[in-house]
Formats: structure tokens, C-alpha cells, sequence
């Protein structure tokens, strides 16, 4: 089972890649979810995903060797609510930079260096 979820966190991890290297905003935007995605299962999968035992500890052990790591399902579990907000924020600015715009190709939003400007500056 672990074998199969790095594989898929590889396979996600690639895709994202891939997909934050376009032009396109919303482009941009499913490779932000699904890095975030990969990052979280990378968690996880990294956690144990089969528990030797239940996440408590007996009244009367010495040692707490077998007990369940919660750790992995908090960080994830965090994880997800951030990658959320910062997806919906995300989302909300490249609806106003398109509003703004008129576009969602990153070659066609210079506004700030017009391709007929020239070159900035390049020394003091």
C-alpha cells in the first residue's frame, strides 16, 4: 500500500510541476492543488498508513512502543484547511486579475513592463 501511494505522490508531484510551469492562471491554480494534495498524502504515507495499534496507551504499560503516531493525521489535517484558504484566495485574485485584465495568459498581463518599453535598467 505505501508502494503505491509514493508512486501516486510522485505521479502528483510531476503534474503539478507540469501544470505551475504554464501560462495560464487557472493552470497555475490546479497545480497549486494538487502540490498541495501530494505534499499532504507525502504526510501521511510518511506517517505509517497501517496502525500496529489503537491511538491510546494501556493504564498499565511501562513503555509506549506500539501505540498509534497521531502526529501525521494533525499535520494533514491542518494542512487541508490551509491549503483551502489559500486556494480560495488564490481563486478570488485571478478572477480580479482577469476582471482587471480581460485575460488569464501571464505573457499578455505586463502591465507594470510593457513589452514596447524596452529593457529596465540594468546597472547603477
Amino acid at each position: 500500500m505505501e508502494t503505491a501511494l509514493s508512486v501516486l505522490v510522485g505521479c502528483l508531484f510531476t503534474v503539478s510541476l507540469y501544470l505551475l510551469l504554464s501560462k495560464h492562471i487557472i493552470r497555475m491554480l490546479l497545480g497549486v492543488v494538487l502540490l498541495s494534495n501530494a505534499v499532504n498524502i507525502l504526510i501521511f504515507t510518511a506517517g505509517r498508513i497501517v496502525s500496529v495499534a489503537p491511538p491510546f496507551i494501556p493504564q498499565d504499560a511501562e513503555t509506549v512502543s506500539d501505540v498509534a503516531n497521531p502526529l501525521p493525521q494533525a499535520l494533514v489535517l491542518t494542512a487541508i484547511v490551509i491549503s483551502f484558504s489559500f486556494f480560495a484566495f488564490l481563486l478570488v485574485l485571478a478572477y480580479r486579475a482577469y476582471q482587471d485584465l480581460g485575460t488569464d495568459d501571464t505573457d499578455e498581463m505586463r502591465v507594470a513592463e510593457p513589452e514596447n518599453d524596452g529593457l529596465p535598467p540594468l546597472g547603477y
